[in-house]
Parts: C-alpha cells; structure tokens; sequence
C-alpha cells in the first residue's frame, strides 16, 4: 500500500560546512577555523528570513502552475 503522508519532519534545505568554508574561502581568502565555524553555526539563522524565504518560493511557484 502507498502512504500518501508527507513526512513532516523531513528537511528541505539546509546549509553544511562546506557551504559555510567554500564561502569563507572565496570572502576571506581562507577555511574558518572549528570555533569560528560555532560562532557562525550559532548566528547563520538570524541572518536568513525564513518566513520570506518560504513566502516568496511558494508563491512564485504557484504563480507558475
């Protein structure tokens, strides 16, 4: 039988280390170090509006349809 549920709890995006290094390294010519990495691990989500994020993809998606 298909289960037609939607995992709620499954991630859409997310941002990993290497996004966070490739960035550092284009921007600051070098890796971050482990307790750089923390302080940007523990600030990256007040730099992103996620509601907006959200709002803006869903409604120009459905725009589309």
């Amino acid at each position: 039988m298909y289960n037609n549920a939607l995992n709620e709890e499954r991630i859409i995006y997310s941002i990993n280390i290497a996004d966070v290094q490739n960035v550092a390294t284009e921007e600051l010519g070098r890796k971050l170090t482990k307790k750089e990495l923390k302080i940007v691990e523990d600030k990256i989500g007040d730099y992103i509006d996620w509601y907006e994020a959200i709002n803006s993809a869903t409604t120009e998606s459905l725009k589309e349809k």
